[in-house]
């Protein structure tokens, strides 16, 4: 099976409660974590795949807009 190194880029949508715009920027920076490999056994053994390694090379907030509810 060959090897293969994959820019992939995913967007997420964080609602936090936070006194500031930039402290909720920061506080989404910090304390999110790397997206997890959610394959099971089954799909690597059918699909004849192994994912080695998820890493995180770019974590920065894009936009911030305050929620009235």
């Amino acid at each position: 099976m060959k090897t293969y190194d994959v820019v992939l880029t995913k967007s997420y949508i964080v609602r936090v409660k936070a006194p500031n715009e930039g402290l909720a920027k920061e506080f989404c920076e910090l304390y999110t974590n790397d997206i997890k490999d959610i394959s099971s056994n089954e799909d690597r053994v059918d699909l004849n795949f192994e994912i080695e390694n998820i890493e995180c090379t770019i974590n920065q907030t894009f936009g911030v807009e305050e929620v009235y509810e």
